[in-house]
């Protein structure tokens, strides 16, 4: 009974003395309360500032930080303002009574009770800011970064209506990639990236991905771009270890847009660990490259978009807001407009040029203009078309072979137009020995067709609505003739600049040299030991009689539209000349070739020859003669042609009727058919025969690949013959004698026009 007595008495004075002890202690311990909550206080802060140091860590590896964490730190926020309005209340409150001469204790416990809850609170919350490292922040999946573009497709159509159509064959469920091509500068990234941001924003996908694949791939980089963007980190050191985590990865997506930029190359997905096919019909992948050949063959792209220059209006806006009010101004708006239409359209010329010259005076304008119509070696670099230049002349350098690079060089020489013809270039390179694996004419013609193919695939060539011409960006032009000049002394000269002519220093290294609009040429001997290559077209009124002794090496020369009665005597010195192209008015005697015996291919354009000089059947070495547009020839000597024993093509003249027959035409003064059959060799041949009953007997049993053979038909002039196919044009009564001695001659005729009807057959 004494023991649960003392129990009793013991909780009595549980609930009744230490209650009122504690009551009394808020007064006695006023002062110790207060300081105690300014140590809690300053516990508090210094917790505080723990956490905030760990959330600006997180912060600044792009992690998000808790919502638990940042409600603490408003709460300690809370807790700190209270604190502190409790103890500046009481640092100024009157605590004393009577007079000032007693202490005020009732003050004096409502403050120290006060003060002291506050301090227990306070203790709690700094317990509660007690985190774990990975209890402040998380890591976030970082969102893409877009490029403000979207306003330059508000302007412009063309690159608007591409997105458009983008984004419309990304809902295609058959199609999973699409590729995107074009020459560089062009804009394909930036076209990418906007794809890319309104996929992103419209929430098209549950991911998009940009990635930079450059022209020598790293697959780490690109493992580790798609890993950032998916909130990947990985911890394998080997590349298939790395690939396998990745492709895990990636199958958790349901719906992923990967864009793959600038690619030259074909890439293994696998190697880097990108799942793809049918089994993830919800991904998409879109690829940019320079060459249309890496998309759909070495990536096997489905659906490819060719992006092409901006239309005048176009190119002329993006300029003016580039180059702002400046332009504005009397003194520079024609020349502005002149030098943004020498920018060709191509977007990174326009804006890298327009914002050099911004707010120049107006000699650097002017200048910048000479520089775009001259392009030289100083133009690669240090100039306001070094950027430009420099990204095709990335595509250049990756061209794969010095056959193809010398074949894009010698593209960037041939006329000062956009537009140039691929027998010339054919002629050319044959004169140059470009074509190290072709022997014969079809060869070459297959191999240089084989080569323009592949420049078109890298954007350095466009194509052309005639399949036998092809076109070439201007600023292209401008960058193969820029590259020409400094690596292989292939010099361009336009508008009458003299004083490249006179340089000797330049002159003595030059291998080719194109001259377009002299008036004027140096009348001393030219002295150019290393040149094989040289075109002229201008207009001078005569050529020096000395102008070509210097020139002992050249290999291919073509002279056009030039006003010439007589050549001069020095072009007879030529005599390691293989390619001989003259396009000229008034002459009449060409007599002076029958020195050059290496010469294989000769093209005659002089509406005022008459007559073939005798002395054509003197080069034994010839391989084409072309005298298509000799459209006053009468007069071929006989046994002229039939001494072209190595002759592989020959074209005539649509106008030349003058054919005699052997036996028939006693003291023959002109050429006959019969004379053809001694050319073994001949595989192409164009020719017009108004009688076909002299046609002999055995004509075209030879191995023609290539023909365009006109019988009895009156016409001006030739059709536009396909230079690959096999043609034939009839308009003869005689059917039964056509037939046998013509038509069963000729196999494979593709294209036949009997009298007023044509229709393709196979005979």
């Amino acid at each position: 009974m004494a023991e649960i007595g003392l129990s009793v008495a013991a909780k009595t004075a549980e609930y009744t003395v230490d209650p009122i002890a504690r009551q009394l202690g808020y007064m006695w311990d006023y002062k110790s309360n207060f300081q105690n909550l300014e140590k809690q206080v300053q516990k508090l802060q210094s917790r505080r500032d723990i956490v905030q140091h760990a959330i600006d860590e997180a912060t600044n590896n792009g992690e998000e930080i808790e919502k638990h964490v940042v409600n603490w730190l408003d709460n300690v926020k809370k807790m700190i303002d209270e604190a502190a309005e409790i103890i500046t209340d009481n640092n100024q409150a009157n605590m004393r009574c009577f007079k000032r001469w007693c202490p005020d204790l009732k003050k004096r416990y409502q403050r120290s009770k006060k003060a002291a809850v506050k301090a227990n609170d306070v203790s709690e919350l700094e317990k509660e800011g007690k985190f774990d490292r990975n209890q402040i922040s998380y890591c976030t999946n970082p969102e893409e970064t877009w490029h403000p573009s979207s306003k330059l497709y508000e302007d412009f159509e063309s690159r608007r209506s591409t997105v458009d159509d983008i984004l419309n064959e990304l809902f295609h469920p058959g199609v999973n990639m699409i590729g995107v091509h074009g020459m560089g500068g062009i804009g394909k990234t930036t076209l990418a990236r906007e794809v890319g941001k309104q996929a992103d924003e419209h929430k098209l996908f549950d991911a998009v991905v940009f990635v930079e694949v450059s022209e020598i791939p790293d697959i780490r980089k690109i493992q580790e771009a798609i890993a950032d963007r998916l909130g990947l980190e990985f911890r394998e050191s080997s590349d298939s270890g790395r690939a396998r985590k990745l492709c895990e990865r990636l199958k958790k997506e349901s719906k992923l847009l990967l864009i793959l930029d600038n690619i030259w190359k074909g890439l293994d997905l696998e190697i880097v660990g990108i799942p793809f096919g049918n089994d993830h019909p919800g991904w998409k992948l879109l690829l940019t490259a320079r060459s249309i050949d890496v998309l759909s063959n070495d990536m096997n792209s489905q659906k490819n978009f060719p992006i092409d220059g901006l239309n005048e209006k176009e190119a002329w806006d993006l300029f003016k807001k580039v180059a702002g009010a400046c332009i504005e101004r009397d003194n520079l708006q024609s020349l502005a407009f002149d030098v943004a239409k020498r920018c060709g359209g191509l977007p990174i010329a326009i804006v890298t040029i327009a914002k050099a010259l911004k707010d120049k005076p107006v000699h650097a304008w002017r200048n910048a203009l000479r520089e775009l119509k001259r392009p030289s070696s100083e133009n690669l670099v240090g100039s306001v078309t070094a950027q430009t230049y420099s990204c095709i002349w990335l595509s250049y350098n990756h061209l794969e072979t010095d056959e193809l690079k010398s074949t894009f060089l010698l593209c960037s020489t041939m006329g000062f137009a956009s537009d140039a013809s691929v027998e010339e270039l054919l002629r050319y390179g044959m004169g140059l020995r470009l074509f190290k694996i072709a022997y014969t004419m079809e060869e070459a013609r297959d191999r240089v067709n084989t080569l323009v193919q592949k420049l078109k695939e890298s954007s350095l060539l466009l194509d052309h609505p005639d399949n036998e011409w092809f076109s070439i960006h201007d600023v292209v032009r401008d960058v193969g003739r820029a590259i020409a000049s400094k690596d292989e002394n292939k010099i361009t000269v336009i508008d009458d600049v003299i004083p490249w002519l006179k340089d000797k220093n330049i002159m003595k290294n030059c291998t080719s040299l194109s001259l377009y609009d002299i008036t004027e040429l140096p009348h001393e001997e030219f002295d150019c030991p290393t040149l094989e290559f040289l075109y002229m077209e201008s207009n001078p009124s005569n050529i020096p009689d000395k102008f070509f002794r210097g020139m002992l090496n050249l290999r291919v020369l073509h002279l056009k539209k030039m006003v010439l009665s007589l050549l001069p005597p020095s072009l007879g010195c030529l005599v390691n000349l293989r390619t001989l192209c003259l396009n000229c008015f008034l002459l009449r005697d060409i007599g002076i070739i029958e020195d050059m015996k290496d010469l294989e291919i000769l093209v005659l354009s002089c509406h005022t020859v008459k007559q073939l000089p005798k002395e054509v059947g003197q080069l034994t070495q010839l391989r084409v003669l072309d005298l298509s547009s000799c459209f006053s020839l009468k007069v071929i000597p006989p046994n002229t042609i039939s001494r072209l024993s190595k002759l592989e093509e020959l074209y005539m003249p649509y106008g030349f009727n003058q054919w005699q027959v052997e036996g028939v035409d006693i003291g023959r003064s002109n050429v006959s058919l019969e004379e053809l059959k001694d050319l073994s060799h001949l595989t192409t041949l164009q020719i017009c025969i108004r009688d076909a009953k002299i046609v002999p007997k055995g004509l075209f049993l030879h191995k023609l690949q290539r023909y365009e053979i006109h019988l009895g038909v009156n016409r001006s002039s030739y059709s536009s013959w396909d230079k690959t196919s096999r043609f034939l044009a009839l308009e003869y009564d005689d059917s039964i004698y056509v037939e046998n001695i013509v038509v069963k001659q000729l196999k494979g005729i593709v294209a036949f026009d009997w009298k007023a009807g044509c229709q393709e057959c196979s005979l």
